[in-house]
């Protein structure tokens, strides 16, 4: 206590009275943990945190706790090279941009006048655009295009409005969202840069606040790129832009002013952060070794189209909350939510207001936006920005050994490169180990589809476009129609062995895992004969759930029992063993899911 009988600042300690804890005391109880639960070999003679250790696509491996030890290179300063802390001086929040793939009026008026900022126009076609924005102040709500191969007479129908009611030239916002490597990535024709180039010049030159180019991320993240190699293509493709606008007269820094990026935004909030930080510090680089200052990024976040789903579409709005959150977090410029619906086809007007109010309630009721930078510090989001943006830079230079993005789109090198990471990450869906709640995990079988008008922007023809639930999307569509045609639908028998408290969790693991593939679990409980049972069920496939004592001592004689039975295919809950008898096949954490899922639907006739 201080003379004046309070505590002064400088005196309190506080858990004083306990020992400074030491990194090797916490190494000890995590070897306790994993030697209790058989992780830990006998003979492993390293750090045991490594066996806690993940890796990334992109081989970056995450531990499970760093420290002020883990040093990293310094971040600097928001609105100073390298800008991995931000674009901008002052934080004042984001750009709250709303999608529209129609030129339904009335529907744009709606989401400015609750809460968005800006509008982004996907697919509409210039004759419409007059149209669409009837009403909109262009001075006050930027719009920003994606017209195709239409961008010049898109560029020129929107730039007709603002003059058409004496906006001037200088006061005029937005983005002519031109693309023509974007367009390449998606329907595989190559558009020229040079003539691009040349409409962004001649619009630049007389808008000096307007940005003329897109470099857009999304095909490749959406083709199943990692992260890095989301950022080596999104650079590679900023940097074919610069190199083409300089060739049209402009300088290096009035070049790069015309740029902006898109980025996708997942529910992977810190790789999601990690990912936009390093981004900016990628390009502060390009810009600088291209001759002109260290310039900071224009970001533009997008919800990832990849991770919605289409069944239970409703959790959709928590992975875009935890998406938008990452992306205020990351320092986003811009940021559109995507509506909850929009795997499903055009969303309606509740879902355009859930994605409005999620930015506004994370603006302004979570304040995300007081403080800049509020991930900046963090020794994980450090090391993992400054991973990735090394990871990205190696991504971003095998592009340009190829010949640069045009080129590797040409040859097929990008999409080699995609389908590699694809090829990983589809084995990890089926397998669980990426799981998709209310899909792969805790589906709700008796939920009806939700129904939407179909989305006529969507491009295809290049890159291949993913959705990570759609495998398991389309074994729930084949339940659909065995149901609408029989009435019923596809069942398997859990025949459950041993006391109630032993066969309880595997019946329960392999009721979760049988409805994500939209076969419906019949589960009598405890039962003296499940043979019997299974006979009076009408069920043609069965699955054993109980413990590995019932199993030693009652599997194959109840396997052979279910056989005589008329069982087609019988399955047991827990690790492969032969002395089983005669099963089909084994589900346990793990398994590959999809393909039991598949062979079981196969089994029962499910077309």
């Amino acid at each position: 206590m201080s003379q004046a009988g309070t505590a002064g600042p400088d005196e309190l300690a506080l858990a004083a009275e306990f020992d400074t804890p030491e990194r090797a005391g916490w190494q000890e109880l995590v070897a306790g943990v994993l030697r209790k639960s058989g992780a830990l070999p006998e003979d492993f003679d390293g750090a045991p945190e490594r066996l806690l250790a993940t890796k990334t696509y992109d081989g970056i491996e995450i531990q499970p706790l760093y420290t002020a030890d883990d040093e990293t290179v310094p971040a600097g300063f928001p609105g100073l090279a390298p800008f991995v802390r931000g674009g901008r001086p002052e934080g004042t929040g984001w750009d709250i941009r709303v999608l529209h793939t129609s030129a339904d009026n009335r529907a744009i008026l709606a989401d400015l006048e609750n809460g968005a900022s800006s509008v982004w126009l996907r697919a509409v076609p210039p004759s419409s655009l007059a149209d669409a924005l009837d009403g909109v102040y262009l001075d006050l709500a930027p719009v920003v295009l994606e017209a195709g191969a239409e961008y010049e007479a898109a560029a020129e129908a929107l730039l007709a409005l603002p003059a058409e009611k004496n906006i001037p030239d200088s006061e005029v916002i937005g983005n002519l969202g031109i693309d023509p490597v974007g367009l390449h990535a998606r329907t595989g024709t190559a558009h020229e840069l040079a003539p691009a180039a040349e409409v962004a010049a001649r619009f630049a030159a007389k808008h000096p606040k307007l940005r003329t180019i897109v470099a857009d991320g999304l095909p490749y993240h959406e083709a199943g790129g990692s992260d890095a190699q989301e950022l080596g293509a999104a650079i590679a493709a900023g940097v074919a832009y610069l190199r083409a606008l300089t060739a049209a007269g402009l300088s290096v820094d009035d070049a790069a002013a015309q740029l902006e990026f898109r980025f996708a935004a997942t529910a992977d909030q810190f790789a999601t952060i990690a990912k936009l930080r390093a981004a900016r510090r990628l390009w502060s680089r390009v810009t600088e070794v291209s001759g002109g200052t260290a310039r900071g990024m224009k970001q533009h976040a997008v919800t990832s189209p990849a991770m919605l789903t289409q069944r239970d579409p409703w959790v959709n709005m928590l992975r875009t909350t935890v998406a938008c959150f990452a992306a205020g977090v990351g320092g986003a410029d811009a940021v559109t939510v995507l509506p909850f619906d929009s795997a499903i086809g055009l969303p309606d007007a509740f879902a355009r207001r859930i994605a409005r109010n999620t930015q506004a309630i994370l603006l302004e009721e979570s304040r995300l936006a007081g403080v800049i930078d509020p991930a900046g510090g963090s020794w994980y989001v450090e090391n993992l920005t400054d991973a990735l943006a090394n990871a990205a830079w190696r991504e971003f230079t095998e592009i340009e050994r190829h010949g640069g993005i045009e080129a590797a789109l040409d040859s097929g090198f990008v999409r080699d490169r995609l389908a590699g990471t694809w090829e990983k990450r589809a084995r990890r869906l089926a397998t669980r180990k990426d799981p998709i709640t209310g899909v792969s995990e805790f589906p709700l079988l008796a939920e009806k589809p939700v129904e939407r008008p179909a989305n006529p922007s969507i491009v295809d023809g290049g890159l291949p476009r993913h959705r990570y639930a759609e495998p398991f999307e389309q074994l729930r569509d084949r339940s659909d129609a065995y149901l609408a045609e029989h009435g019923d639908r596809p069942k398997v028998f859990l025949a459950t062995l041993g006391p109630l408290a032993a066969h309880t969790a595997r019946a329960m693991f392999a009721s979760n895992l049988f409805q994500a593939g939209g076969i419906e679990p019949v589960n009598p409980g405890a039962v003296q004969d499940p043979v019997a049972a299974f006979a009076e069920s009408g069920a043609t496939v069965a699955c054993l759930c109980g413990s590995d004592r019932s199993y030693g001592e009652q599997a194959s004689q109840v396997v052979a029992g279910l056989r005589e039975a008329g069982a087609k295919a019988v399955l047991l809950a827990g690790k492969p063993d032969e002395s089983y008898g005669d099963v089909t096949g084994f589900v346990h954490i793990g398994c590959d899911a999809l393909a039991v899922l598949t062979g079981t639907l196969d089994t029962l006739g499910v077309k």
